[in-house]
């Protein structure tokens, strides 16, 4: 019988300066994207065995310069967009000298994403998809559940992207004095529910945010790079800005 082949792995708690803190993600190793012991459902089971909000897999390509192929997997299933897992993957790569070079290139389901070691600053740049968006003409019984999802608070806005939905509070501290109903969320038309709201007057932050996504394994999500790329864009247009310092809030014991 074969020896299986052992898969490398690091745990790295990404936004973050010191352990414990940020979010942290699963980066996965891989030597040949066609081993047949390491199919989907086998990634899925090491996801789910990992129990994090990500685990990644990260598969070279060979070429003329550092590619690779980046999946991202959450206890319950594979997703499109994951920033905070990508941010670990390039934190592997430069620290760790997998590879000789200050660029690299993920190739996943969202497209060619590049991620850059800024050595001055010893900090890492990631170029990111804009997720647009948009208006979608809820029903009463819609917004009825939004509401009992979000236990009673004040809803200003509603938005919608391909696969999640944006909810705007009425401030800054309904977004941190939420009391969401998990259950309830669940039940919602969306994969994941982004909760803002702008900054007060004279914050050094532009706005908040909270995201959930308990259909996917995942309550609430420490720091979610992806659902800022949707959170720009709704607040460029409301700021007609596109710089911004957001700050994402994390209470995990605020559950009904």
């Amino acid at each position: 019988m074969a020896e299986k082949k052992r898969v490398k792995y690091l745990v790295v708690d990404a936004f973050a300066e010191s352990a414990f803190k940020g979010n942290p993600a699963a980066v996965c190793l891989l030597d040949d994207d066609n081993d047949n012991e390491r199919d989907d459902a086998w990634l899925q089971s090491l996801a789910a065995e990992f129990n994090l909000s990500e685990t990644c897999f990260l598969t070279p390509i060979i070429g003329d310069f550092p590619r690779f192929r980046l999946r991202w997997f959450t206890p319950v299933a594979e997703v499109d967009l994951c920033g905070h897992a990508t941010l670990a993957s390039a934190h592997v790569l430069f620290s760790t000298g997998l590879i000789d070079s200050e660029t690299v290139e993920f190739d996943t389901l969202s497209g060619a994403l590049t991620a850059k070691h800024l050595k001055i600053d010893d900090e890492i740049e990631l170029d990111f998809p804009v997720v647009p968006t948009f208006e979608v003409n809820y029903i009463d019984d819609d917004l009825s559940l939004f509401s009992k999802a979000l236990n009673g608070a004040t809803i200003v806005d509603v938005k919608a992207t391909k696969k999640d939905i944006l909810v705007v509070l009425s401030s800054w501290e309904a977004v941190i004095d939420l009391k969401p109903r998990l259950d309830e969320i669940s039940k919602c038309p969306c994969e994941g529910m982004m909760v803002t709201a702008s900054a007060s007057a004279g914050s050094t932050f532009d706005f908040c945010s909270r995201y959930f996504a308990p259909r996917f394994g995942i309550n609430e999500d420490p720091v979610t790079g992806s659902a800022h790329c949707a959170l720009a864009h709704y607040w460029s247009l409301k700021m007609n800005k596109c710089d911004f310092f957001a700050y994402q809030v994390l209470s995990l014991h605020r559950y009904t």
